[in-house]
């Protein structure tokens, strides 16, 4: 199914609070779902000369005992250049000649075209709260509010098991709002460009595992090509933001303290590891900066011992009514605490809890992933400054236990293959 449309007006329906308060546009797809449709498959799509190869992988996938749609957002800003408008308009072309040879009602693909969104607003963020809201508004459509919404990019592969991995791993997990699912960027090609996306992936996995060395519980992936959720929780939470980058940190941010969130690691998401300039930052953006000398960096390993050291006096900020930990903390920390105004929050989490584990639940939905990333940003800018990727991960991998004791002469691959090892419990 093709769907072309210009401009988006208000939805009022007034049965359904979500779309009433969020909604961006009108529903776009008429066709009616399959009664059993249990998976939604979203796809932003802006100057992609590709889609076809990302829609291919898909249909060639096992399908999952549920009717599954995949849904297209071709989009662009109503004042984009003329070279990427003709670029979605034979992408929007190659897809309806693909769509019409590739038909099965219990695998639907629906090709949605937004050419003139408005400029403040177009973007990746906006591309994909569209699609998650027409995903909703199926899952609505068949009284499914469970059903899930998988977030997928137009440059992206997967492996076979793919779609079939998601159903089970949602069935096996009723309770999980969302998930996080396993990625692996494609390490072939030219030699700078394989080393550049190997110290861009590398530089995600030291970040997340990192964090969770630290101690803090919200520490998961949040790339945008790799993550599902439930359509309940979806709606509940106010949906998909319209941020021009970054929204999927942003977004599963409000899915991940709902508590139950998961990993998904039995299947495999391959992200396009091409440069690219589409968005301010991100894989393409760090590998294109690469290929121009300049060098992709890290996070300093001692901000997050930093923050490890404050999470274990959480006890002890429990206990007492002093405004910070009873033993002493990193200057880093306590400057970061005092420009939060941790004295005024500690009071309102320590008047909303009587036990340990409801002050620790309270305290980290406040200190929570957007406080934990202004934290690492704060100690790097004002005391420690930036460190080399392949430094600061090896630094970590060399005291986690039974991994690489001895980690000082690993080559950049071998510890993108170490972290990919723990990545996925293994």
């Amino acid at each position: 199914m093709l769907c072309c449309l210009s401009s988006c007006g208000a939805e009022g329906n007034a049965l359904d609070a979500y779309f009433e308060r969020f909604a961006f546009c009108e529903r776009a797809i008429t066709a009616t779902p399959q009664a059993d449709l249990g998976m939604e498959v979203v796809i932003p799509c802006f100057n992609e000369p590709d889609l076809i190869g990302s829609l291919a992988s898909l249909w060639e996938c096992e399908r999952p005992t549920c009717a599954v749609e995949i849904i297209v957002v071709l989009n662009s800003s109503i004042d984009c250049s003329p070279a990427i408008r003709l670029q979605n308009q034979l992408t929007l072309e190659a897809a309806a000649q693909w769509v019409a040879e590739h038909t099965d009602p219990r695998f639907a693909f629906h090709v949605l075209h937004f050419p003139q969104l408005p400029a403040k607003q177009a973007g990746v963020g906006l591309a994909r709260k569209i699609g998650m809201d027409e995903a909703a508004r199926r899952f609505n459509d068949v009284r499914r509010p469970s059903g899930v919404v998988v977030c997928y990019d137009a440059d992206c592969r997967c492996e076979r098991n793919y779609l079939m991995a998601v159903e089970e791993h949602f069935r096996n997990n009723p309770r999980s709002p969302g998930c996080s699912i396993y990625f692996e960027h494609p390490l072939d090609g030219p030699l700078e460009a394989k080393e550049a996306i190997a110290l861009y992936e590398l530089h995600l996995r030291y970040y997340v595992q990192a964090l969770r060395y630290a101690g803090f519980p919200y520490a998961y992936h949040t790339v945008g090509s790799c993550m599902a959720v439930r359509a309940d929780a979806y709606q509940k939470q106010g949906g998909m933001n319209k941020r021009q980058a970054g929204e999927d940190f942003y977004f599963l941010h409000k899915i991940i303290p709902l508590g139950g969130f998961t990993q998904l690691t039995d299947t495999t998401v391959f992200p396009s590891p091409r440069a690219s300039q589409r968005v301010p930052f991100g894989t393409g953006k760090a590998v294109g900066a690469y290929l121009k000398g300049i060098q992709i960096g890290a996070y300093p390993f001692q901000a997050f011992l930093d923050l490890k050291l404050l999470f274990e006096q959480l006890p002890s900020l429990y206990g007492q009514e002093d405004s910070l930990p009873a033993e002493p903390v990193p200057d880093s920390v306590r400057s970061f605490l005092q420009e939060q105004r941790f004295a005024e929050a500690l009071q309102e989490i320590r008047e909303n809890t009587s036990s340990e584990g409801a002050f620790r639940k309270r305290f980290f939905h406040w200190f929570n992933g957007f406080q934990a990333m202004k934290f690492i940003h704060h100690a790097r800018d004002h005391y420690y400054g930036e460190g080399k990727v392949e430094e600061e991960s090896r630094k970590l991998l060399g005291i986690l236990p039974g991994v690489h004791e001895n980690a000082v002469g690993l080559s950049v691959a071998e510890m993108l293959a170490a972290y990919r090892r723990l990545d996925r419990g293994r």
